[in-house]
C-alpha cells in the first residue's frame, strides 16, 4: 500500500513484560523503533520474533520484493520500511491502567459511530456528543450520561430528556472496560495478531 494509507495505521504497544499499554500511530511507532526504545514483535506459527530497528529494516528489505495484501510499507528516500503491527517498549514495565479516557472517540467508537436514537451510522463530522440527561437538568459528563448523535436527532432532542422528546435509546449507555476503539481495528485482518496480547472481551 501507499504511504497515506500507511500512515494511518496503528501499532500496538506492550510493556517489557508483553503486556498490552495502548495504541498508536506509525509516525510515532517508527520514532521509538529508530531510538531503540522498542523493538518489533511478530508472530509466526505462535513463534514470536523480536527485531531491532538495523534488523527491521533488513527484513524489510527482504519482504518489499514480495509484498503481500495485507501487509503495509513506508517510502524513504533510502529503503522501503515495513510498517509493524506490534513494538514492544524495551524498558517500560509499569501495568496498564484498566480505565478509558472519556473523550468524543472513544465515546463515538464505543456506540460503533451510530446514532443511538435513530440507529443510522455516520461519520465523525455528522456526530455528536448529546447528554441523555441535559446538562440544564443536571446531567452529568459521564459514561452513563452521553451518547453518540446524529445531528439532526440532536438538534431534535434539544435540551429535553428521551422521555420529555418521545425518543427512545437504542441501547443504555455504559462504561467500556477496555478501549472500544481497538475492538473496531480488530475487525482489519491486519491486526489479527493483536488478539495474541488483548483480553479476550476486546478481542472478541
Amino acid at each position: 500500500m501507499g504511504d497515506s494509507s500507511s500512515l494511518d495505521c496503528s501499532v500496538l504497544v506492550l510493556n517489557r513484560f508483553y503486556m498490552a499499554v495502548r495504541v498508536i500511530d506509525v509516525r510515532r511507532a517508527m520514532t521509538l523503533l529508530y531510538r531503540g526504545c522498542a523493538e518489533v514483535i511478530t508472530i509466526d506459527e505462535d513463534q514470536y520474533s523480536n527485531y531491532d530497528f538495523e534488523s527491521w529494516c533488513e527484513l524489510s528489505e527482504l519482504q518489499a520484493l514480495e509484498k503481500q495484501s495485507d501487509e503495509d510499507f513506508l517510502r524513504t528516500p533510502t529503503r522501503e520500511l515495513k510498517v509493524p503491527r506490534i513494538v514492544r517498549l524495551v524498558l517500560y514495565d509499569r501495568i496498564p491502567k484498566s480505565t478509558v479516557r472519556f473523550n468524543r472517540k472513544t465515546l463515538f467508537a464505543r456506540d460503533g459511530y451510530r446514532c443511538q436514537y435513530c440507529g443510522q451510522t455516520r461519520p465523525m463530522s455528522q456526530l455528536s456528543l448529546d447528554h441523555v440527561v441535559p446538562r440544564s437538568q443536571g446531567g452529568k459528563t459521564t459514561w452513563e450520561n452521553v451518547v453518540c448523535s446524529c445531528l439532526n436527532c440532536n438538534s431534535k432532542k434539544g435540551g429535553r430528556t428521551p422521555s420529555q422528546a418521545s425518543m427512545k435509546l437504542l441501547t443504555v449507555p455504559v462504561r467500556p472496560q477496555s478501549n472500544p476503539g481497538i475492538g473496531i481495528t480488530l475487525k482489519d485482518p491486519r491486526y489479527e495478531s493483536w488478539k495474541t496480547f488483548l483480553t479476550p472481551n476486546v478481542a472478541s
